[in-house]
């Protein structure tokens, strides 16, 4: 299978570069699976699709201020862009410009006072890093980092980035980018979804740089995607089980919830152990489950996604939901209708 047959021309204009005034003003595609008749609507009308017993499965990771601008004490501009964290304040991070840095080198952060110290490479491209010991580290993220939002952006991010690019359910901090099918939902939204008999069940992956990498190879079956961790509550997983013995709807809320919810499927949660916290037992572990045409899915019945970038694994992956045609055509008519496109754009579900 050829990466190319799974591109588009998207004109620049419809990449969103700033979210909607409000959440749930997006633009909302309606699609059946099997292709055919297509709806347009605002997300607001989201709960109408939802029938009592359906579960909605959504991802509560929450996006960490990953991006620090720092400077060597040369004076040169070093930007660090934290991928996922090793221990207290050791992280491996990818660096920029990496070519100039060397292993022992500390860069400056804010007005000096606090250095960032670089380790030795981590491979592919990305180093270990030591934040100050100064300053305890979340205050540190908050204080100096930045809101990492994707390269497809073209702005630098804004206070209101800090809000916007955050599912209003995000509690569990470890994401590099946002879950963006979730950025529509409102409180009231999900009130809405409650009253229609609907049970909302969190899982979470913590989504990691490889969202915004293009493929490298031609050959879609050569592609592999990396390792990322997910943490579900034991007793939510049995629950979505029953749910689904008993012939309720699963709705997944994003590519990412749905690659939590299929890993779990088929058993295939790498490095699997059980963890308690605050007293609840969860399943955690790592999934690199890469999806695409040919793909049987385990569990999902529904998706709700946003519009993703040409021959990236998202559009692979929704591709392996519908059907390739089915879903340049639908890409095709949101174009011809200048729907916005990306993680700041509008959004589709898939029944």
């Amino acid at each position: 299978m050829k990466l190319s047959d799974f591109d588009y021309e998207l004109p620049r204009e419809l990449v969103a570069q700033h979210p909607p005034k409000l959440r749930d003003e997006s633009r909302l595609i309606v699609l059946n699976r099997s292709g055919g008749d297509i709806r347009e609507t605002l997300f607001s009308n989201f709960p109408r699709f939802l029938q009592e017993g359906d579960i909605l499965a959504v991802n509560e990771t929450r996006v960490i201020p990953a991006r620090i601008l720092c400077r060597r004490k040369s004076g040169g501009l070093v930007e660090i862009f934290l991928v996922r964290r090793v221990s207290a304040r050791r992280w491996i991070a990818m660096l920029r410009p990496a070519s100039k840095l060397r292993e022992g080198e500390s860069v400056l952060v804010g007005e000096g006072e606090l250095e960032i110290a670089i380790g030795a490479s981590a491979g592919e491209g990305e180093w270990h890093v030591i934040l100050p010991a100064a300053i305890e580290e979340n205050r540190f993220l908050e204080e100096h980092g930045h809101v990492p939002l994707p390269p497809y952006i073209k702005r630098e991010d804004d206070d209101r980035d800090r809000e916007r690019y955050q599912t209003i359910y995000a509690r569990r901090d470890g994401s590099v980018a946002a879950p963006t099918a979730g950025l529509h939902f409102t409180e009231e939204v999900l009130f809405d979804v409650k009253r229609r008999g609907v049970t909302i069940v969190p899982v979470t992956l913590h989504v990691g740089p490889g969202t915004f990498r293009p493929l490298a190879n031609e050959t879609v079956e050569e592609n592999r995607l990396e390792p990322e961790f997910a943490l579900v509550r034991k007793d939510n997983w049995d629950e979505i089980r029953d749910a689904r013995r008993s012939g309720r709807r699963l709705i997944a809320v994003g590519t990412t919830t749905t690659r939590v919810l299929e890993t779990l499927a088929a058993g295939a949660l790498a490095n699997q152990e059980e963890r308690v916290i605050d007293g609840e037992t969860y399943l955690a572990g790592t999934t690199d489950l890469f999806i695409y045409p040919g793909y049987r899915f385990r569990i999902v019945d529904a998706l709700l996604t946003n519009l993703h970038l040409p021959k990236s694994s998202l559009l692979l992956l929704v591709a392996a939901f519908t059907d390739r045609e089915t879903v340049l055509r639908t890409y095709e008519w949101a174009i011809g209708r200048k729907f916005r496109f990306f993680s700041y754009g509008d959004v589709m579900f898939i029944r």
